[in-house]
């Protein structure tokens, strides 16, 4: 794909096995939903936009830990609009799968840093805001209406936001704009949207992990979802993360907390998950509790830094070790 020397019908074959594998290599698991690896995807971000008239390369610059770094387009002339739907995705999957799919969208936040600072002539901000509000809703609805068993937004921009703008008025705006998409959904809509927060995990690095969860958590919790996904696997002091779910999660919400360190290359055992899962129970109802992986495992397409065979025995690892937890809880 990089080399551009693969035609579109090789390419689409090699497309459909892929997601075959990752289904089947999912199932195999014992995962009681699963997904279809975003195989497809040219990353968790653009997927929406790939292919989308008037942008250009010169967008927002995101730096990671170890140096490398990401960069979003800028958009240059509106309407905006979605190229690509995350239901295609899903379609795809469940022709497939013979279990429940989860399938994953992109915030609305990360998609407003599209929109350059100098503005565009003829199409002011607040349309922009309007217009990509009403494709986000659009995004996440077509899921639901097409059979996933639950929908999850992707927020890595969440603490990402706090090292931008340590206040936490970037972050306020994010959330703001991303409810204004949640309440237009029905409450039982709402209980199979989750929210997923990390920081970053590509290339084997993060973009905001020095930043406090005490200082992201009591704002995140005000997003109107039934669900929130929170990577902890990879977090040096998780009772102290715990703490501050416990203090801030509403009645109602559910949280998965990441057993799962995508990037680290060793396999986590069945009994070190099963005594993290051990670890969160004493903080959150188990009627509240579910465990997931802190991250995608190459979240970008031309991320090749963890093996297909490492990826599913360490999800392996967490099902087996959810399992063990909860035999002894008594769940």
């Amino acid at each position: 794909m990089q080399d551009s020397a693969i035609g579109d019908a090789e390419l689409e074959t090699l497309y459909e096995d892929a997601v075959r594998d990752t289904i089947a290599r999912f199932e195999a698991t014992g995962s009681p939903v699963i997904t279809d690896g975003e195989q497809r995807k040219p990353s968790f971000v653009t997927y929406a936009i790939a292919g989308l008239p008037g942008l250009a390369p010169d967008g927002v610059v995101i730096p990671f830990a170890d140096g490398h770094t990401r960069r979003l387009p800028r958009l240059t002339r509106g309407p905006f609009r979605y190229e690509t739907y995350a239901d295609v995705y899903l379609a795809a999957a469940r022709a497939i799968a013979t279990r429940p799919v989860k399938q994953a969208v992109i915030t609305a936040s990360a998609l407003s840093l599209l929109y350059p600072e100098e503005g565009i002539d003829d199409y002011p901000q607040d349309a922009f805001l309007a217009d990509l509000i009403g494709e986000a809703e659009a995004d996440i609805g077509r899921s639901l209406a097409a059979g996933a068993h639950c929908v999850q937004v992707d927020f890595t921009e969440a603490r990402l936001s706090l090292k931008l703008d340590p206040s936490g008025g970037l972050l306020r705006s994010f959330v703001d704009l991303n409810n204004d998409v949640l309440g237009r959904f029905s409450p039982d809509e709402r209980s199979r949207i989750g929210i997923h927060t990390c920081p970053g995990g590509d290339q084997d690095s993060t973009h905001s992990a020095d930043v406090s969860y005490d200082d992201l958590l009591p704002t995140l919790f005000d997003l109107k979802a039934g669900n929130f996904y929170i990577q902890l696997a990879s977090e040096p002091d998780r009772a102290s993360v715990l703490s501050t779910i416990k203090a801030n999660m509403r009645p109602g919400q559910r949280v998965f907390v990441g057993v799962i360190d995508p990037i680290d290359e060793r396999v986590e055992t069945p009994e070190q998950v099963r005594d993290r899962v051990l670890e969160a129970a004493e903080f959150i109802p188990l009627d509240q509790l579910g465990t997931t992986d802190d991250c995608g495992f190459s979240p970008f397409g031309d991320d090749t830094a963890t093996a297909r065979d490492t990826a599913f025995a360490k999800i392996s690892a967490r099902v087996e070790g959810t399992a063990l937890a909860a035999r002894q809880l008594g769940v």
